[in-house]
């Protein structure tokens, strides 16, 4: 961040974090809002109404480096922890890899990509937001209206040109047609609106998982799918997969019955996921880790017809529908 028009700025803090498992910086984000700069991962991030200018770089295998620029000291702090869950960094998975690395489905995957992790939102309204967006259509075009988003009603920094997730308030501002004119579906546009004003004024609140989610689940058109997308994104939880994603449905459905075709239905896709516990999140970041690198140890027709006891959005295919 030498170079950063902020250089001027009060305060610059930095934190150096000794990851507990290993570790590597992820990628930015569809959105546009999380951006890759070289070796580091740069974004914009309020806390309140102040803008914070926060970057992470991995300066050595064990080492990662947070550095924020704000006004004050405080909202630099808030913001580096925002980014240290984001990126998972301080997450120890060994329970996870010692329990799955010889598992039948993922265990080659497993062990040959410790270091992969949930690339979540760095708050949970971002991850609110963009999962009802991502509601039965092709990713790519979820992503551009994300895009379009971002670039109409993002809180803009003046020092550096980068955007910040939409606010709540402002979301629910706007009239249903604002929203359609970006390309999202009439009822989507409602769900967005709704959750974003129930965000805003304060009746739910998204770090409650518990308490969130009955009011969010009376909100037309926000079902399972999307809560299990806050769930694993925004919220941090491992014990849910979003069973909705189409991603899954054909993995699980070619799995279980040895057909390229076949397709399984949520049922089964949660059914297939029990022998994961806990940790359904990861596992399935891992399933599809493993489907796209031809890593699956297991033969089709014999997974997942005797689970043993023990939950991404960026699943390789660019069309992946999802359930709301």
């Amino acid at each position: 961040m030498s170079q950063s028009p902020w250089a001027d700025a009060p305060v610059d803090l930095r934190v150096e974090v000794t990851p507990p498992w290993p570790f590597r910086i992820g990628r930015g984000s569809g959105d546009g809002i999380l951006r890759r700069r070289g070796a580091s991962l740069v974004r914009l991030l309020h806390v309140g109404e102040e803008p914070v200018l926060v970057a992470v770089v991995q300066t050595a295998p064990q080492r990662v480096l947070f550095a924020a620029r704000s006004e004050s000291r405080p909202a630099a702090e808030a913001a580096i922890e925002r980014m240290r869950f984001a990126t998972g960094v301080d997450e120890d998975l060994r329970p996870f890899h010692e329990r799955f690395a010889g598992d039948a489905v993922i265990g080659k995957a497993v062990r040959a990509n410790p270091h992969l992790r949930i690339h979540r939102r760095a708050a949970p309204w971002e991850a609110l937001a963009w999962s009802i967006t991502e509601q039965l259509i092709e990713l790519q075009r979820a992503l551009e209206i994300q895009r379009r988003l971002v670039r109409a009603f993002g809180r803009r920094c003046p020092h550096s040109g980068m955007r910040d997730m939409p606010e709540p308030a402002r979301i629910a501002a706007l009239a249903p047609a604002e929203l359609e004119a970006f390309d999202l579906a009439a009822r989507r546009a409602l769900a967005l609106r709704h959750a974003a004003r129930e965000v805003a004024i304060g009746r739910i609140d998204l770090s409650d998982r518990e308490r969130a989610w009955p009011r969010l689940m009376a909100i037309p058109n926000v079902g399972r799918w999307t809560l299990e997308m806050l769930s694993l994104y925004g919220q941090g939880h491992y014990d849910l997969v979003p069973a909705g994603d189409l991603g899954f449905i054909k993995l699980v459905g070619r799995l279980t019955t040895g057909h390229p075709k076949a397709r399984a239905d949520e049922a089964e896709v949660r059914g297939f996921f029990e022998r994961y516990g806990e940790w359904k999140g990861l596992a399935g970041a891992y399933l599809f880790r493993a489907a796209g690198a031809g890593m699956l140890t297991e033969s089709p027709s014999s997974s997942a017809r005797a689970p043993r006891p023990a939950g991404t959005r960026w699943s390789a295919p660019s069309a992946r529908p999802a359930a709301a």
